[in-house]
This record gives C-alpha cells, sequence and structure tokens, in this order.
C-alpha cells in the first residue's frame, strides 16, 4: 500500500509557518495481523473538538474497515478541555484534534512540557446562527437584521462556553467584530454582558479583549453550554430559538441558518488583520490559567501526543484524514479540507 507524501505549500494571507508534512512509509499491517490473537484488537484513542464527531466516525468506520485488528475509540470535548485531558488530567491518547490549531501550539508543543511535536491544519468552518422553522423571528432574520432579532424580549439564543470550547469563545468574538460591522456599539453589551459575567474592555491601541470568567452565570434569554454541539437539543426542543454555531454543525442537523458576513465569520482570510482586533482572555479571574487568544480565521487542527501508544496508527489515520477520501468527508460535511494539509511544527514522521 502506498502512502501518500503530503507537502505543506504557502497559504495565501495565512499566519502560519507551513512545513513540510511527510508521512513516512510504515510497515505493512498484514503480516502483523496474521499474527495476532483474532480476539485482539490495537486501540487508537482519540480526543476531539465536538464539531468532528460527524465526520470522525465516518473516518473511524473506514478506518475500522481498513485495519480491521484495529478499534478506534472517541471522546468529544470543547477543544481547550480535550488537551486538559492530557496535559493537566493526565489522560493517555494518541491523537488530538482541536478547532482551533493554534490551542495545540500553545496547550502542547510551545510550553516548558512538550507534549506534541507537530500540528496539522486539515480543515476550515465560519460561525453561522442556526436556527428552526419554529424559531421566533424566523420568517424575517437575515444578515442584516440578526443583532436586532436576538434583541427581542421573548428571542432565547446560545453559544457555548468560551473557557472550554473554542465555538464559544467565536461566538463572542463574533459579536463583537459585529459592533464595527455594523456601526452599532451596543450590540456586545445588548447580547452578552447584560445576560453573563463576559465584558468587553477597550485597549489603548484601540483593540478589544473580551474577558470570560470561571463562573459564566448566564441568565434571562442567553443560555451556554459547555461545547457548541450540546446546543443542538436545545435547538431542536425550543427551549432557545438560536444558536451560534459552526456552519458544519448546523449541516448536519439539517438545521436552518443565516450565512453571516465575511467580516464577523471568522472564516476568511482576507479579514484576518481586522478579526486581530478582538481578542478573548479566558479564565481571567485566574491568572496563568487561560489563555489569552486572537480571533483570526478558523482552522482545524490534529496532532499525535509524543507518548503515543499507537504512533504508526495514528499516522495512518492522518494519512486517511487528509487523503481524498478523508477530504470528501469533510466537504460533504461542511468543513471544507485544507489542500494540501499543512502543518507548524516539526515534521510528522
Amino acid at each position: 500500500m502506498s502512502i501518500t507524501i503530503i507537502r505543506g505549500t504557502q497559504m495565501d494571507k495565512m499566519m502560519i509557518k507551513s512545513c513540510a508534512l511527510l508521512l513516512v512509509p510504515l510497515l505493512f499491517f498484514g503480516c502483523f495481523a496474521g499474527c495476532i490473537d483474532t480476539q485482539e484488537k490495537n486501540t487508537l484513542k482519540i480526543l476531539h473538538a465536538g464539531s468532528l464527531s460527524v465526520p470522525f466516525a465516518m473516518l473511524e468506520k473506514r478506518f475500522e474497515e481498513r485495519y480491521p485488528w484495529v478499534d478506534v475509540q472517541r471522546e468529544a470535548y470543547g477543544s481547550a478541555a480535550a488537551i486538559r485531558q492530557v496535559t493537566e488530567l493526565g489522560k493517555t491518547a494518541d491523537l488530538i484534534a482541536s478547532a482551533d490549531y493554534t490551542l495545540i501550539d500553545q496547550m502542547m508543543i510551545e510550553g516548558e512540557t512538550k507534549w506534541a511535536e507537530s500540528n496539522v491544519l486539515f480543515a476550515k468552518n465560519a460561525i453561522v446562527l442556526a436556527y428552526t422553522d419554529s424559531s421566533r423571528g424566523a420568517d424575517g432574520i437575515t444578515a442584516d437584521n440578526w443583532y436586532d432579532v436576538f434583541r427581542g424580549d421573548d428571542v432565547r439564543y446560545g453559544f457555548s462556553n468560551g473557557n472550554l470550547d473554542p465555538c464559544g469563545y467565536r461566538s463572542v468574538m463574533m459579536i463583537q467584530l459585529a459592533e464595527s460591522a455594523y456601526g452599532d456599539d451596543a450590540i456586545f453589551d445588548d447580547l452578552v454582558e447584560r445576560f453573563c459575567g463576559i465584558y468587553a474592555q477597550v485597549q489603548e491601541d484601540g483593540g478589544v479583549v473580551v474577558n470570560i470568567p470561571s463562573d459564566i452565570a448566564p441568565t434571562g434569554n442567553l443560555m451556554i453550554r459547555p461545547k457548541e454541539v450540546d446546543l443542538v437539543s436545545g435547538l431542536q426542543s425550543g427551549d432557545i430559538d438560536y444558536a451560534i454555531e459552526y456552519r458544519s454543525v448546523a449541516i448536519q442537523h439539517g438545521f436552518n441558518y443565516v450565512e453571516l458576513p465575511d467580516a464577523i465569520n471568522l472564516g476568511s482570510v482576507d479579514f484576518r488583520d481586522d478579526y486581530a482586533k478582538v481578542s478573548v482572555q479566558q479564565y481571567c479571574d485566574m491568572p496563568g490559567f487561560g489563555e489569552l487568544i486572537g480571533a483570526k480565521p478558523i482552522f482545524y487542527g490534529i496532532t499525535v501526543t509524543l507518548d503515543a501508544p499507537e504512533r504508526d496508527l495514528a499516522l495512518k489515520f492522518i494519512e486517511l484524514l487528509t487523503g481524498e477520501e478523508g477530504q470528501a468527508i469533510f466537504e460533504e460535511s461542511g468543513q471544507p479540507p485544507i489542500v494540501p494539509a499543512v502543518c507548524t511544527g516539526k515534521p510528522l514522521k
């Protein structure tokens, strides 16, 4: 079986240093499979962002069909929480996939303790407003008036916890960016600050830092859940009218959704400089615990942990993910693949 060699290229206008993504050819597994007890299976453990659940379920099926002696075991978390399972709670995992590639860089590669060396960027996304036919205001909401619809006294909406999940901090980034995009400096106050402990501070350079405390304490019309997929049931049941979600989540669950302007949806590299004017400070009341994260286009990353028990299988999984089959799965799932995949850190081998 041949193994695709994927080489990184300079991605137009991206603020990353691409390095060659080299998948070293592995030993043929057929002999190995014939030598083990038929009841035994190698376990490949993957911790991943909740928004990767649907495409990773399809990848799991393809991978186990290709390597029937392997049992792929997956756990979904908010991306930061997934990483902390390894870095703070001592869990063993072969692969970690994040909805924000920079979390892997910051939390696993660049710190004093190294948990990984390479970070493969493989898919993109954008922020949308998901809703159903029964949502209040559904018959009139547009990309031009959504924030006024959200201001309605009886309209309930939600986003995920930005301390745990990239979609959560991207949601408040999007709302803050909306103030300048729509020329309305009350949007963040009206939609976020009056309902929870999250608050924004204007900096001397004109940028804005959104502070997320450990106790967000949402009230009123706002629902906050640990990760973005946790809002799906609230939307389906009618507990909320709108969820600030990834486009892929809306597509995968069959929701209606409002496409937001590129200036605020975090989906376009053309607006990376505008996005960069907004940052989020996680756990703002716990110095040294959370990350200061700048707004940027949404790119997913995956890494093999340094102590991965099944490193060779992990590399095989990345080969599937970044190859033609994986690209087709992500396209179908509403998460356009990055072709060719690129990486930060050391070449993957």
